[in-house]
């Protein structure tokens, strides 16, 4: 028996910009759509060797690819490069123009907000639906409906016609019938931004336990950290093509440093357009890695350095370098300033100083950092010579190897920090001197 849960050869669809979107609300416009279809000659699908028409555009070209059973595969890229597109195709909700899609298994798919459900239909009615069009026999649906109910939290509006969900409403069924029928193949598109916090949590932990139970996981998210805990191979496309793959620890920093919004590094090219005064002037802040690769995307085990460049242009003053830390959610987690003895009290003649704070490995937790950068001076009283809101800003990701402080942990890991501490562990409750702090 083949491995292959999904083999793509030649995939390719071809949109006309700005056409109107068919809707076929009901079983009877479908049939209709589908008989015309035979008889019609004048779509507006071309033919596989129609050139380009000007006012088209093609989301997906020469697309190929195989997934064997059992992986967990991210789609990663921009808005526009094909993704949703892709899903539509497996899912059968679409057809491509040219090439074929071959799927291996019952199909469970999660795709954006209004695809999959009759909006006229209850959710009772949509859970009977979906499990029908997966191939469930109605006992087999029965006995999961309870837990799927549940798990959507929406008992009180089950009766009520889904078109009257908000979105929130209709992404918890969504993903609850989904990922409770059983599918061999999981398609998820980036849908459970929709959701809040907590139930995102939620689903990520439901699809942990999908993937542990041997099934096949197709995820598209902008959530990079999700992307590299969750999936051992990614692909990268751009324009509708697959412009990367591999392991996700490869293609994502590269992803990563493609789209940042913030590079890791920011240089003033004259001293008159650097920020600071008449004592100091910022030059340049960078990010680099332990070898000196200036980089935005950091393994979350090893050691990263933020180097500040400045000019001192006044003499008999006492500076101080200045960092300070944000993550996504625009939180201060930490500041960093230089007090290190050789520099606190002394007065720094004029010239080109470069400083570097190293941030330990395994402290940081996964995720965007922002910085500040600056330099100050607290004698004989606090100024602030220079100062830069968010100049830069770099990606943590974490590690699969089981040596980061995640451990075997697979799920999201809370928290703005993530050190790795000594632990002392005795049998029997003696102490063995676990009190007194190793040297």
């Amino acid at each position: 028996m083949s491995n292959i849960a999904i083999r793509v050869e030649n995939l390719s669809k071809l949109y006309k910009i700005g056409a109107r979107r068919d809707r076929h609300d009901t079983l009877r416009d479908h049939i209709m759509h589908g008989v015309k279809s035979l008889f019609s000659r004048n779509g507006t699908q071309p033919s596989a060797i129609d050139p380009q028409p000007s006012d088209h555009i093609w989301a997906l070209k020469d697309v190929s690819f195989e997934i064997k059973h059992a992986e967990v595969v991210g789609f990663i890229g921009k808005n526009g490069a094909g993704k949703s597109t892709l899903f539509k195709i497996l899912s059968r909700i679409t057809e491509p123009t040219k090439g074929r899609a071959e799927v291996y298994g019952r199909v469970g798919s999660l795709l954006e907000v209004g695809t999959g459900f009759h909006p006229e239909l209850t959710g009772r009615e949509n859970i009977y639906l979906n499990g029908a069009i997966l191939g469930m026999k109605r006992w087999e649906i029965e006995k999961k409906f309870d837990e799927i109910v549940a798990f959507s939290e929406i008992e009180k509006f089950i009766e009520t016609p889904v078109k009257r969900y908000s979105s929130g409403m209709y992404v918890r069924l969504a993903f609850a019938v989904a990922a409770h029928l059983e599918p061999e193949i999981l398609i998820v598109d980036e849908v459970l931004s929709v959701g809040d916090a907590a139930f995102r949590l939620k689903c990520i932990d439901k699809m942990q336990e999908i993937r542990e139970r041997g099934h096949t996981i197709l995820l598209v998210s902008h959530d990079m950290n999700a992307v590299t805990r969750m999936c051992g191979q990614v692909m990268l496309l751009e324009t509708g093509k697959i412009l990367a793959s591999g392991l996700a620890h490869e293609v994502v920093p590269a992803y990563l440093e493609n789209t940042r919004n913030l590079g890791a590094e920011k240089e003033w090219a004259t001293v008159d357009t650097a920020p600071g005064n008449e004592i100091v002037r910022l030059r340049c802040v960078r990010i680099r890695d332990e070898i000196g690769k200036t980089t935005g995307v950091h393994d979350i085990r090893l050691p990263i350095g933020i180097e500040l460049e400045y000019d001192v242009l006044q003499p008999g003053h006492k500076l101080i370098p200045l960092l300070q830390f944000y993550n996504e959610e625009g939180l201060l987690i930490f500041v960093l300033q230089d007090i290190a003895s050789e520099w606190r009290w002394a007065a720094r003649a004029p010239g080109r100083y470069t400083s570097t704070a190293w941030i330990p490995g395994n402290f940081l937790s996964e995720g965007s950092l922002l910085l500040d950068a600056g330099v100050v001076s607290h004698t004989p009283h606090s100024v602030i010579h220079a100062i830069v809101r968010k100049v830069i800003g770099f990606q943590v990701i974490d590690s699969h190897d089981g040596d980061s402080a995640r451990g075997d942990f697979t799920g999201p890991v809370p928290g703005v920090v993530r050190p790795i501490v000594r632990w002392a562990t005795t049998l029997g409750g003696e102490s063995d001197n676990s009190w007194v702090h190793p040297d």
